[in-house]
C-alpha cells in the first residue's frame, strides 16, 4: 500500500513514507494502532512501519469505524499498525533527513512486469492468518537464504501471525512456515520451512557500494497477488534516515541506511530483495511513498538485515530479538480500565481453558500482584512457551480464583 507524497522532497526535508508492503488479499484497507491491548508478551516495541490491512467494504466507510475482532477491539485509519499488549491512537509519522548519497529524487516510474523464471529464483511469496479464526489475512514476499529451508523476509510482514504459508515460486511448492526469530527495530524476521530442502537460494553482495543513479530492480509479491513481478528502476539516494512516532508511544523507532529507490515498489512488495544489476541481492524492500505521478521506495541495506539475520539463527535473544514465538495467555483486556480488566479470551487458549472470561480482573501472576496490563505483559514476557505458571482472577461476582497455566504460543512478535 503506498502513501500519498504530494510534494517532492529536497536534500533539506524528506517525505516519509508511513508504512510498509504488506497487503491482504481481499479488498484493503490498513488499520491504526491497537486499541485494545492483547497480553501476549511485553516489551514488543514501537515500530511505527509495520502495516496491517484488514477486509473492508469501502475505505471511506471504514476510516473512522471500531471494530471487535477476536483480539480486542481496534481502531481503523488510513494508515498504521497493529500492535499485541499495547494501546494506542492512529499512527504519526515523522520526518527525517541524514542522507549523504543523492540523485535527483523520485521520478516516475517504470511500470513492474511479470518476473522471468530465473528472477523468481529464490524468492518466495508470504501469507500469514493475523487471528485463530483465520478471519484476517495479509501476504508479502521473502527471501530463500538456505537450501534447506531459511526465509528472509521484513517483521512487519510475519508480525501478529498465528499461521505462515511460504510459496516457492521457482517450484510452485508451498510449505507451512515456522518463526525462528524477530527483531522488530530491525524490521527483520526469519523464518524456517517444514520439510524443505534442495532448495535454490538468493546470492548476496553485502559489501557492494550503492550509489545514487546505480540501476536496480526488485521482485515481489505486488499486491498480494501470489505472482511475482519485476520493478526496474535506479537508486534515488542513500544513507537513509525514517522516524516513525505512533499516538500513545513515547519512544519513536528509527531504521537508517536505507536505500532510496525510484521504482515501482508496491503493496505486497515488503521483505522481497533488491538486486544490482548483476543480480545479487543489496537490500530487502520495506517502504515506498508515491505522489500523483512519482514511485519512491526504500530498502533496508542488506548487510545491516543480514547481522540481524546471523543473530536469530544462532539463537542469540537480546532487548530487541525474539528467538521463536512469545509466550501467550490469551486474554484480551480493555483500555478504557486502569485494572488487567479482561475482554476477551480466545478459544483453546490458556486463560480460557483455566476459566478466566470476560470481565474477570486479573490479580496476580505467578505469585506477583498484577495492577496493570503493561505489568502483565511484562511478566509474561519475562516466560517463555510452555512455563507453567499460576494466574489469580476475580470474577465477574467479585469472586477469587486461582489455577495453574501452561503459558502457549502466541502470535508473532
Amino acid at each position: 500500500m503506498s502513501i500519498e507524497n504530494t510534494e517532492p522532497h529536497t536534500d533539506d526535508e524528506q517525505q516519509v513514507p508511513e508504512a510498509p508492503r504488506r497487503k491482504s488479499r481481499k479488498p484493503l484497507i490498513a488499520i491504526s494502532i491497537a486499541t485494545a491491548a492483547v497480553v501476549c508478551v511485553g516489551g514488543l516495541g514501537t515500530a511505527g512501519i509495520a502495516l496491517l490491512t484488514r477486509s473492508a467494504t469501502t475505505e471511506t466507510s471504514m476510516q473512522s469505524s471500531q471494530t471487535t475482532t477476536p483480539f480486542g477491539t481496534h481502531g481503523r485509519g488510513s494508515f498504521g499498525q497493529q500492535r499485541f499488549g499495547q494501546g494506542g491512537g492512529p499512527s504519526q509519522f515523522g520526518q527525517s533527513n541524514t542522507g549523504q548519497s543523492y540523485g535527483s529524487g523520485a521520478s516516475t516510474a517504470a511500470a513492474a512486469t511479470a518476473s522471468t523464471a530465473s528472477q523468481k529464483v529464490g524468492v518466495v511469496t508470504i501469507n500469514t492468518v493475523l487471528d485463530y479464526t483465520a478471519q484476517d489475512q495479509a501476504a508479502g514476499t521473502g527471501m530463500i537464504i538456505s537450501s534447506d529451508g531459511l526465509i528472509l523476509t521484513n517483521n512487519h510482514v510475519v508480525e501478529g501471525s498465528t499461521s505462515i504459508s511460504v510459496t516457492v515460486e521457482s517450484t510452485g511448492k508451498t510449505y507451512k512456515a515456522t518463526v525462528v526469530g524477530t527483531d522488530q527495530k530491525a524490521d527483520v524476521a526469519v523464518l524456517k520451512l517444514t520439510g524443505a530442502s534442495g532448495l535454490s537460494t538468493v546470492s548476496f553482495a553485502p559489501t557492494a557500494t550503492v550509489t545514487a543513479g546505480e540501476a536496480i530492480y526488485s521482485v515481489g509479491n505486488a499486491e498480494g497477488t501470489g505472482n511475482l513481478v519485476t520493478a526496474v528502476g535506479t537508486v534515488g539516494a542513500t544513507d537513509q534516515k525514517l522516524t516513525i512516532q505512533g499516538d500513545g508511544v513515547t519512544k519513536a523507532e528509527s531504521l537508517s541506511g536505507l536505500i532510496e529507490l525510484n521504482s515501482d515498489v508496491v503493496s505486497g512488495d515488503s521483505g522481497g530483495p533488491l538486486f544490482d544489476k548483476a543480480g545479487d541481492v543489496i537490500g530487502i524492500v520495506t517502504a515506498a511513498s508515491s505522489g500523483s505521478s512519482s514511485v519512491t521506495g526504500y530498502a533496508i541495506n542488506i548487510a545491516s538485515v543480514l547481522k540481524t539475520a546471523d543473530q536469530i539463527k544462532a539463537g542469540t535473544a537480546t532487548t530487541d530479538i525474539v528467538i521463536g514465538t512469545p509466550a501467550f495467555l490469551g486474554v484480551a483486556l480493555s483500555t478504557t480500565s486502569t485494572v488487567p480488566l479482561v475482554s476477551a479470551t480466545f478459544p483453546g487458549m490458556p486463560a480460557a481453558k483455566a476459566g478466566i472470561a470476560a470481565g474477570s480482573t486479573i490479580t496476580s501472576f505467578n505469585g506477583t500482584k498484577v495492577t496493570t496490563a503493561s505489568q502483565l505483559s511484562a511478566l509474561i514476557a519475562s516466560h517463555s512457551v510452555g512455563d507453567r505458571v499460576t494466574v489469580t482472577w476475580s470474577g465477574t461476582t467479585g469472586s477469587s480464583h486461582t489455577a495453574t497455566v501452561t503459558l502457549a504460543a502466541g502470535p508473532a512478535a
